[in-house]
């Protein structure tokens, strides 16, 4: 078994879920052909990368490689 984690943490998970309702909300404005509403679907998808960022640097996210067992759940914060 690997000991590697990657990607199983409250910033991962929380900049997936805004990138994805911001993919959404251009796919109805693609359908809709609404300019405005893809413009703001672009703009949710934008925001996402500063927004895990910050939940990164604030101890929410994990950095890459090897860590013991016990840090692996997604609620544990990062000790470092």
């Amino acid at each position: 078994m690997s000991l590697y984690d990657e990607g199983h943490t409250i910033a991962g998970w929380t900049g997936f879920g805004v990138a994805a309702v911001g993919g959404c909300v251009v796919g109805l404005g693609v359908c809709a052909a609404a300019l405005p509403v893809v413009v703001g679907g672009l703009v949710l998808a934008a925001v996402s990368v500063p927004v895990t960022w910050v939940l990164h640097l604030a101890g929410w996210g994990k950095p890459p490689g090897v860590r013991p067992r016990d840090q692996w759940p997604m609620r544990v914060r990062d000790a470092r």
